[in-house]
Parts: C-alpha cells; structure tokens; sequence
C-alpha cells in the first residue's frame, strides 16, 4: 500500500522574503520521503494567522493526508501559526503537541514556548502538526508524528483500530 501524501508548510517572513534560506523545511520533507510518504518540497508562506490558514486550506484541496508546518509557534508578535492552525482544525489531538514539548526539553529548556497544536481538518481525513522552526525541532519532532501519523490516517479514513 502507498502511503498517502504529506507535506511540509515553513512559515517565516524572512524566508518567504529569500533573506533567510529555509533549512527546518527541507529537513522534514528528507524524514517523511525516507519513511515513504511522498512529500513535495516544502512550500514557504509569510508569518499570521490568515497565511497558515491559507495553505493549509490548499494542502487539503490538493488531498493531502498529513500537513507539517514549521515555524510560527512561539511568542512574537508575528507567531500565529497555532492562531491559523485553529481556523481549519476540527479536532485537536493535545497528546502530538504535548509530546513534542516534552521531548523537546531534551534539546533546549525554551521548548516549553512552542505554542503549536496538532489536530484534524474535518471533512478532509488530514492530521496537522505545528513544529517550531528551528532545525534541532524538526529533527527531533518529525519522527514523533511519524510515530502515530498512519495510525490516524488510516483511522481517519475508516480503518479499525
């Protein structure tokens, strides 16, 4: 079987604007292509609320099964990933946010700042994750949501427990 399609979302306004290259992004889209989900490169949108919501609104219509984003999460003015990340989700799953907080204190005492949820986008069967933007983040935080991902993408398509 196939795995269904993933994708990666880097918010930053630097990166959006090519000052700053995307490093958090391409590392993600290298861990979901190793554990065979197909993964487009990753697609950089500016930081707010509105932005985020927009591409992931884009990712579900393309039919997209599994949305990382990176960036956005903490406490800037700007960062309103989790904001717009809550305007498409229909039910969070606290459990992947959670998790990614606490293992992240192994890398840095300021992962306890990451705003980020993870949650459903109902009727579209999709399971986002908000990862903070830094590269240590994805590294580690990658494999966790890879850890449960095809577990609720099958059972969001139907599949039994």
């Amino acid at each position: 079987m196939t795995q269904p399609s993933a994708c990666v979302i880097t918010v930053s306004d630097r990166s959006f604007a090519g000052e700053r290259e995307d490093r958090g992004g391409p590392i993600a889209v290298g861990l979901l292509r190793e554990a065979g989900w197909h993964c487009p490169d990753a697609e950089v949108v500016a930081d707010g609320a509105d932005s985020v919501a927009d591409a992931l609104r884009r990712a579900c219509a393309r039919g997209v099964k599994l949305i990382v984003t990176t960036g956005g999460t903490g406490v800037a003015p700007r960062d309103e990933t989790p904001e717009g990340t809550q305007q498409v989700v229909t039910r969070e799953v606290p459990g992947i946010a959670e998790e990614l907080r606490r293992r992240g204190l192994d890398d840095t005492p300021k992962s306890v700042l990451s705003r980020g949820i993870a949650g459903i986008i109902d009727p579209f069967g999709a399971l986002v994750v908000n990862l903070p933007g830094s590269t240590n983040a994805v590294s580690s935080g990658v494999p966790i949501v890879l850890g449960v991902a095809a577990h609720i993408v099958d059972q969001l398509a139907g599949g039994d427990h």
